[in-house]
């Protein structure tokens, strides 16, 4: 039986906001309020509960202007590792993600994958020489980034609310449940930013690092 150490008890919420809009939101100048059917509402796990609005891109990027790598929009051709490598929201993630070798595995190009990316401030929320540990443990932070990671289709937040519940790489299950228009995970974890669109998953965002269970 695995055993975990005390690093992936969060300290607390972290207002994330301003951090994840990159990937989120549209480019400057986009307007996504004309009622598309690819716009997702998604409530921030930040003081204040503010809303924030999401495109899947799925149409976007057919004009003349191409889209900057790390947006929404961006984000939307390349492979999952590769889109999140572009998004500096998604920078600690994907030092991890490098550091257990799964870089290859997330680009797979026929995968079908729903991630649950935590934002670099659910990193942040780890003591220093927690994350070092971790980062330095290869097992234990291989299970921990496929504990994120479901690979049996591509699924939306409304998908996931009827799931309940999935099977995650690692073998473990993740609770999942509506709250508001967005989704908690395991009791714990707010996604902050959901329904991201790469060529190979569907991203969202979340606040705090999930645990597997012991």
């Amino acid at each position: 039986m695995r055993t975990k150490k005390p690093f992936l008890t969060l300290l607390s919420l972290l207002a994330v906001f301003s951090l994840v809009s990159a990937a989120c939101g549209d480019d400057e100048g986009d307007d996504t309020s004309a009622g598309s059917d690819d716009t997702e509402q998604t409530t921030a796990a930040a003081e204040g509960g503010s809303d924030m609005t999401e495109s899947t891109m799925a149409d976007e990027g057919s004009g003349d202007v191409a889209e900057p790598e790390g947006s929404s929009a961006g984000m939307a051709d390349d492979t999952a590792g590769t889109a999140a490598s572009n998004n500096p929201v998604l920078s600690t993630l994907v030092d991890a993600v490098t550091a257990a070798d799964l870089v290859d595995a997330l680009n797979t190009p026929d995968a079908e994958y729903t991630i649950f990316a935590p934002a670099n401030t659910a990193f942040e929320a780890i003591p220093a020489e927690d994350l070092d540990a971790l980062l330095a443990d290869t097992e234990m932070l291989t299970d921990v980034l496929t504990y994120h990671v479901y690979d049996g289709g591509k699924m939306d937040i409304d998908q996931l609310a009827e799931a309940g519940e999935l099977t995650m790489l690692n073998g473990d299950t993740a609770e999942i449940a509506a709250s508001g228009d967005t989704l908690e995970i395991n009791g714990e974890s707010m996604v902050v930013c959901g329904n991201v669109t790469t060529s190979n998953a569907t991203v969202h965002i979340i606040d705090t690092v999930l645990s597997p269970p012991a």
